[in-house]
């Protein structure tokens, strides 16, 4: 995420209403549904509710990519578009979720990529018809805003993955796959470093508070969820074991997001948490008390009580794992694991 969020994010609220962006709200659901499972030859939808891709080559590799998945791509109707920083118009992006939600052909979404952008489109959803097809939507970053808001309002499983024009390494595809085709319910752990140490440093994890917790996953990118505090795209974080990461955010700035989760009564809801990866988060300069990252974590994690820790394999890095938002998972934060406790496709 290399733009300033943080301008832009403030500045969306005061758009929107001057745009008279419709919402289209309703009753949050009451259970989980399953969308049906990843078969091979199905068609999947591509779309870019952020930022835009520029290069023409960038697509091909993509679809390249879930041709490679045994699956047939289906671009939207606007992927190619550009305004500003963005893949086409908020209504244009919006659209394309839309009809590929209206799709019957389309067994499942696929975000090309993030950026920022996604919150920008939420008003414009229609999350009455998006309910009544329940499909995968694939993606993380940005993409976040879209995976809370569709757990608040239409009640499926979404997953935390790759986007589309990621690398898939091995690692991810068979995390993937083993969810979205297979139906695994798999216990997600770190794999094991393979570094010329004579300790491992790749692939360690921090416990703030030891023990076991279950409840149903929620989260995704920091930033992104602390933006949607106070509008009504977040689900209810009670019980919950919240998943959360970020990239290229200074310590002071996560510790800032944290604290607004905690006063808004989210962390306070938990039942367990999981900090992934940080790529890029250190102090430019001078720091603000000179705070490291876990530092920042401990301050907010341990008071809280419940089973957390830090450094699992989901965020900005090449290999990561599929987190489906929504089903029931246990983690042991003194082994660093997350098993799922239910199937998160029929």
């Amino acid at each position: 995420m290399p733009l300033d969020r943080r301008a832009l994010i403030a500045a969306m609220g005061a758009a929107l209403v001057a745009a008279g962006a419709p919402a289209e709200r309703n009753s949050p659901p009451t259970s989980l549904v399953r969308p049906p499972r990843l078969r091979p030859g199905d068609t999947v939808g591509l779309i870019e509710p952020a930022g835009f891709t520029d290069d023409a080559f960038d697509l091909d590799l993509v679809n390249d990519t879930i041709a490679a998945m045994g699956l047939t791509p289906k671009p939207a109707r606007h992927l190619v578009e550009r305004h500003g920083y963005l893949a086409g118009r908020d209504a244009d992006r919006a659209a394309d979720v839309n009809a590929m939600y209206a799709d019957p052909d389309v067994r499942a979404v696929f975000a090309v990529r993030g950026g920022w952008g996604c919150a920008r489109i939420l008003p414009f959803l229609d999350f009455r018809a998006i309910r009544a097809h329940p499909k995968l939507l694939i993606g993380f970053s940005d993409i976040t805003a879209l995976h809370l808001a569709f757990a608040a309002q239409a009640g499926f499983t979404t997953i935390h993955g790759p986007n589309a024009s990621a690398s898939w390494p091995a690692f991810s595809w068979d995390a993937f796959r083993a969810i979205a085709f297979d139906g695994a319910t798999p216990t997600l752990v770190n794999p094991v470093g393979k570094e010329d140490r004579l300790v491992q440093r790749i692939g360690r994890i921090r416990t703030f508070r030891h023990g076991k917790a279950s409840g149903r996953l929620l989260g995704g990118n920091l930033t992104v969820l602390a933006a949607l505090m106070g509008t009504p795209w977040l689900p209810d974080f009670t019980g919950a074991i919240l998943f959360i990461e970020d990239t290229n955010e200074a310590p002071y700035r996560i510790d800032r997001m944290l604290t607004q989760l905690a006063l808004g009564g989210v962390l306070g809801k938990l039942a367990g948490l999981v900090f992934g990866q940080c790529t890029g988060c250190t102090a430019d300069g001078p720091s603000y008390g000179g705070f490291t990252l876990s530092e920042v974590l401990q301050q907010h994690l341990e008071p809280l009580g419940i089973p957390a820790f830090q450094g699992a394999q989901f965020g900005h890095v090449a290999s990561q794992f599929s987190l489906p938002v929504g089903v029931r998972a246990e983690i042991d934060a003194e082994a660093g694991t997350i098993r799922l406790l239910e199937p998160a496709v029929a």
